[in-house]
């Protein structure tokens, strides 16, 4: 037998040692990396599958005005959830549930026993506190509730097409709940327990809670004041002229800010599925289209007084009641025409015949390209879904009568937003901005500002001379022309009013059936708001924009005014009265009177009296204001003090 000698041994020996040092190098560098490298991912793993999660939503961000006043808001509506595989009475638990969610016992057992990890029941969904309460005393093994919340609009259909509304899983669905989707949505949150691997909870791991982040608030241009007067008068007028529809939009000339935005018919977004699609879908002020009218003739104004084709105080226009247009009579709308006029009383009475001669003055190009410049037919990029484009007439189909009647807002289509911010260029002294809705995103936590909306500028479309020019024309409309229903005491305000007859589905004009408008702004030498409204065929009236939409835009007007503390002051225009306009008269100073002495002051004047005794200790309005001849005045009497004189 061969012996193997001694040195041998020991080169064996240092082999197998020096393997082993490997070997056990090699593990320990693997445990090491192990522990030390992927140790984390490797216990997130594990954790991952032992642990099982129950989702907790975030709450939608709020949706303020201006001023910080809550447009949409959240209010508690748990969820209640199901781990069948933690269920130790099945039977029992369906019975439990079906009394407080009325869900019959058969299908509420059918739904928690299904072969899955967790279950949300479909009747304990964004389910009253009183319900979750409910469920919670009962301590069943396997139920949980999970907090939620839903939407909660607090004015009902107030600002509806504007804010839209979310669904039963908080998404935004419509209006800015779907645009800004994303800033108010947040983040999800969980609470983990940990199961061994037939379901069954671990009861000696803690579990781990992860708060939901909730999503950012968001603060709006709109000013709840205005919006609160503009939704009051689309009611009244909604109420008396039972129109096939009605919109307003109001702006800030300056920024292209919205202060308010409002159409009928409206909804309420709590109760979204039992409005009509085609009333939620149609934002009108953004999405209808159709022939402006009058209320166009602003821009034909602009384009010819930037190019100088006309001096509106000394170039005179004769209007027989028709203009002949390529083979085509355009027909003014006073019958027999307006006669001898300059173009100031041109633009005053709204002169159709008178803007066809503008147009010829301007030609083809140059008033389409400010038409164009101005923003009709494309989008202004308003933050919404659902904007039109408008509708105008390409380059080589426009020939002589395409040209007259786009001069005067017939045959082209444009959308109200793309009117207001047009007409808010004309007068801001030529600036056309990007409208806008919102302003700030706001942390709901630190209330830090973390996205900021500045004005955006598109274009510089004439200069402030011309703006200057155009103010002063408008101005005028409503102290003697077409527009006097607008005119508001003490404030100067500009304006023009629109009658557009609809187009049926034949092609053809209707007849009875027109959309009358009017846009006005103030005050007119400085302006800080302009509003758009529309009335769609109107009943039981004459359909006129200054019969029907003039008076009602001179009441949005002047209550916002008084409602921005924009003070009065002097220097306007005096409004001509025609019949059956009444003059206004001054409100005397009653106080200290007693009922003898009112005989000579109440002539054109009517009172409403209250309180006890014989001298007059309060009025309403107050003396110096002038209101219409015939106005009702309110008088309290009461004791005259002893230190009265």
């Amino acid at each position: 037998m061969k012996r193997v000698s001694n040195v041998t041994m020991r080169k064996r020996l240092v082999t197998v040692f020096l393997l082993g040092i490997v070997v056990f190098g090699i593990i320990d560098l693997r445990l090491g990396y192990v522990q030390f490298i992927i140790g984390d991912e490797l216990m997130e793993k594990a954790k991952a599958s032992w642990s099982r999660d129950i989702k907790f939503e975030p709450e939608r961000g709020k949706i303020l005005d201006k001023n910080g006043e809550i447009l949409a808001d959240n209010v508690s509506a748990p969820t209640v959830m199901v781990v069948p595989r933690q269920l130790k009475e099945p039977q029992k638990v369906a019975e439990n549930l079906s009394k407080i969610l009325n869900v019959p016992v058969d299908q509420m057992y059918d739904e928690i026993t299904q072969n899955r990890r967790d279950v949300t029941l479909k009747a304990g969904r964004k389910i009253s506190e009183q319900k979750a309460s409910a469920i919670q005393e009962l301590g069943m093994d396997g139920v949980y509730i999970a907090k939620d919340s839903k939407r909660y609009y607090p004015n009902g259909s107030y600002l509806s097409h504007v804010l839209g509304f979310s669904g039963i899983d908080n998404q935004g669905l419509m209006g800015l709940e779907l645009y800004y989707d994303e800033l108010l949505n947040g983040e999800q949150g969980s609470l983990s327990y940990f199961s061994d691997a037939k379901g069954k909870r671990m009861p000696k791991i803690a579990d781990v809670y992860t708060p939901p982040k909730d999503g950012n608030n968001l603060k709006l241009t709109i000013d709840s004041k205005v919006q609160t007067i503009i939704e009051r008068e689309l009611d009244l007028a909604e109420s008396k002229y039972n129109p096939d529809g009605a919109l307003a939009i109001a702006v800030d000339p300056d920024t292209g800010g919205i202060l308010a935005m409002s159409s009928r018919p409206n909804f309420n977004p709590e109760k979204y599925q039992e409005a009509d699609p085609d009333v939620y879908n149609r934002n009108l002020p953004i999405w209808k289209t159709y022939e402006p009218g009058s209320t166009f003739k602003i821009i034909t104004l602009a384009a010819a007084l930037e190019e100088q084709a006309v001096d509106l105080h000394k170039d005179e226009f004769t209007d027989n009641g028709a203009i002949k247009v390529g083979g085509a009579t355009i027909h003014c709308w006073k019958s027999g025409g307006h006669g001898k006029q300059t173009y100031l009383e041109v633009v005053q009475n709204s002169c159709n015949p008178g803007f066809v001669k503008l147009g010829e003055k301007l030609g083809k190009e140059k008033l389409f390209t400010y038409i164009n410049d101005f923003g009709f037919g494309k989008k202004t990029g308003i933050d919404l879904n659902g904007e039109g484009n408008g509708i105008l007439f390409k380059p080589e189909q426009v020939g002589p009568v395409e040209l007259a009647t786009t001069a005067f807002g017939q045959g082209v289509s444009v959308t109200p937003i793309q009117q207001v911010m047009a007409v808010s260029a004309a007068i801001n002294g030529g600036y056309l901005y990007k409208p806008y809705l919102a302003d700030e995103f706001i942390d709901p936590v630190t209330n830090e500002v973390v996205k900021k909306s500045t004005p955006t500028l598109k274009d510089r479309v004439i200069s402030e001379e011309t703006s200057a020019e155009i103010r002063e024309a408008l101005e005028s409309v409503v102290a003697k022309g077409s527009g006097r229903g607008a005119y508001v005491e003490g404030y100067r305000v500009g304006g023009k009013t629109g009658t557009a007859q609809k187009v049926g589905e034949d092609g053809k004009y209707m007849s009875n059936n027109y959309i009358v408008s009017f846009i006005g702004f103030a005050p007119a030498d400085d302006p800080e708001i302009v509003v758009y409204l529309a009335i769609d065929n109107p009943k039981n009236t004459l359909q006129f924009g200054g019969v029907v939409a003039a008076p009602i835009v001179g009441n949005i007007i002047g209550d916002s005014l008084r409602a921005l503390g924009v003070e009065k002051r002097d220097g306007g225009l005096e409004k001509e009265y025609q019949w059956p306009d009444k003059p206004l008269v001054e409100v005397p100073d009653l106080k200290g009177l007693t009922k003898k002495d009112l005989q000579k002051y109440l002539v054109n004047l009517s009172i409403e009296a209250s309180g006890s005794g014989d001298y007059i200790i309060d009025q309403a309005p107050k003396a110096g204001e002038m209101i219409e001849e015939g106005s009702e005045i309110r008088l309290y009497f009461g004791e005259k003090n002893d230190d009265e004189s």
